[in-house]
């Protein structure tokens, strides 16, 4: 067995927690991080189905994209699904772990899955989000500076969209005095003020990547104090944020095009805008409900976004601009458990990583 802390490890490796939006609930949900996995079902939602399923199958982790639980639960008392699920799987010894809106946000996450089943190419994000990068300056000796470079980047500093180990290297003068209780590099406790020929290094750290960087940095520094700063930027991290937008290989008609989409996206219907009789080659995608992201895909230039859950009010807000088309929420998600598999089997080539064979959408068309 497999404990299902390492499962869960590989996962937030891929999209971590500390990406999800701030109502969002991702993590472990029932159970305990130390338990033992036996096979692991993946699905969209967790339901009692799901449940029942997940034990049929000889499974006892269950992963999902949709948090069961998204508040606290005051009782247990089986008056609602989520109190029977809960109830459910601690009975039967299952840990139910969820990632969501840490997935929605990852570059490669749920809507670069949407993109791949369009065939959309040249993607990028359509709202990356700001405050999620920090600029490390530090100082070291010269003959020190590249085996801290070195640690700063195995650690994760300095990668900038498709580039690694980018740094900027300055060098300087610095200057100490070592005080009576003082491990000085150079120098005597105690003693006179020194100079020293230093490198001041600078790198890009993602927030996710901050504790880890700082640890390597402390390590592999020789001084007994470690000069640096850390300072949060503004810029936008292009590897996490919201949506996408890409090109389709050859323009289609819209009517082509739409087909095209129902038929990839199982969906039951579509709900659209009207045609303004262009054809489409520039395609903006959001998984789930993403109404928020329409003006980011007008400014982009896109012919048509692709969504979920829109409002009937909020149909008019195209306003001729762009086609706006609701799939569905399950539609626009369900491929999701084939990221979690391609993450796990990677880690885990030979272990139970089973796909549910059920549908949890509680829309139906008639």
């Amino acid at each position: 067995m497999i404990p299902a802390k390492d499962i869960i490890k590989e996962i937030e490796r891929y999209a971590p927690t500390v990406y999800q939006e701030s109502y969002d609930n991702a993590g472990i949900q029932v159970g305990r991080p130390e338990t033992g996995i036996a096979g692991i079902l993946l699905t969209l939602d967790v339901t009692e189905d799901i449940i029942t399923e997940t034990i049929a199958r000889g499974c006892n982790m269950i992963v999902a994209h949709h948090p069961l639980i998204f508040s606290g639960l005051k009782r247990l008392a089986g008056r609602t699904y989520v109190e029977r699920c809960v109830e459910m799987a601690l009975k039967n010894d299952i840990v139910i772990y969820a990632a969501h809106t840490n997935l929605d946000n990852m570059y490669s996450g749920v809507n670069a899955k949407i993109a791949e089943k369009l065939g959309l190419q040249h993607l990028s994000l359509l709202a990356p989000t700001p405050h999620t990068l920090y600029k490390l300056y530090t100082y070291a000796p010269l003959e020190a500076a590249d085996a801290v470079r070195d640690a700063l980047f195995a650690a994760g500093a300095g990668n900038i969209g498709n580039y690694s180990e980018c740094s900027f290297n300055a060098q300087g003068t610095g200057t100490f005095r070592p005080g009576q209780l003082a491990v000085p590099y150079t120098g005597n406790a105690g003693g006179e003020r020194e100079v020293a020929q230093e490198v001041k290094i600078e790198v890009l750290v993602p927030r996710d990547k901050e504790y880890a960087v700082l640890q390597a940095l402390r390590t592999s520094h020789p001084y007994e104090e470690v000069a640096y700063e850390m300072v949060q930027l503004q810029n936008s991290n292009q590897q996490i944020g919201a949506g996408m937008v890409g090109y389709l290989e050859k323009e289609m008609e819209e009517i082509e095009f739409l087909q095209l989409l129902k038929t990839t996206m199982k969906a039951g219907c579509v709900k659209h805008t009207s045609l303004p009789g262009k054809k489409i080659k520039k395609v903006a995608v959001c998984g789930g409900s993403g109404s928020f992201l329409l003006k980011n895909a007008i400014q982009a230039g896109a012919d048509i976004f692709i969504t979920s859950d829109y409002k009937y009010h909020q149909f008019f807000d195209a306003d001729g601009q762009i086609i706006i088309a609701d799939i569905g929420h399950f539609e626009s998600e369900q491929f999701t458990v084939e990221i979690f598999e391609s993450i796990l089997k990677k880690k885990f080539p030979n272990f139970a990583i089973l796909l549910s064979n059920l549908s949890t959408n509680p829309v139906k068309y008639f």
